[in-house]
């Protein structure tokens, strides 16, 4: 499966979103013409996808860990994943 021009547009806002000023939901929305909520949606089902974490694996390994530990968190508690205090 290949990546679309949109895929691929998606991944390098993501992958670089942060150096830009400003809140990142406005900055969707003028880079890529998409609502917050649609720019989630897609980025997870790029998580799924082969041919992105060919093109982008450092961001799609970081997606995957981020939504694995909020998964953790929402069955076994917010502690979940980190090292028992002292």
């Amino acid at each position: 499966m290949e990546l679309s021009p949109r895929d691929r547009a998606i991944l390098d806002f993501e992958r670089s979103w942060w150096q830009q000023d400003g809140a990142k939901e406005p900055a969707i929305r003028e880079q890529l013409s998409l609502s917050g909520t649609r720019y989630y949606e897609l980025l997870q089902q790029l998580c799924d996808s082969p041919a992105a974490r060919a093109y982008d694996p450092l961001v799609i390994h970081r997606l995957r860990r981020l939504r694995d530990r909020r998964r953790r968190a929402r069955f076994e508690g917010p502690s979940a994943g980190r090292p028992p205090a002292r």
